[in-house]
């Protein structure tokens, strides 16, 4: 069950909560058929717990957002963009631990 404070990001919110959002945003691209995608969510988990309101954790289902994934160009998944004013800051492709996803968000605040 993910945390409570994970956005599912569609075309119709994605300018909402995550363009227009006034902290650093981190956007995961998964597929339900993604071993890694399954591993790597409830660490998303923990990090939305531990950071609150001082990040936002999204989430994007590639197969139910294909022109989302289009748009940014995603080939594998999972797939993290790190988001700041609108603007990508990074991009990584693969697994992330915890603490450096943590220490990811919290250098872009």
């Amino acid at each position: 069950m993910a945390h409570e404070s994970i956005v599912n990001l569609t075309a119709d919110n994605f300018a909402d909560e995550a363009e227009n959002a006034s902290v650093p945003v981190l956007i995961d691209f998964w597929s339900e058929h993604c071993g890694p995608c399954k591993m790597l969510s409830p660490v998303l988990d923990e990090v939305a717990g531990e950071l609150g309101d001082s990040a936002k954790i999204t989430k994007v289902d590639v197969m139910d957002q294909r022109d989302l994934a289009m748009k940014f160009g995603i080939r594998a998944v999972p797939t993290l963009i790190f988001m700041k004013g609108g603007e990508i800051q990074e991009t990584k492709t693969g697994i992330m631990s915890k603490d450096a996803l943590i220490e990811k968000l919290q250098s872009l605040a």
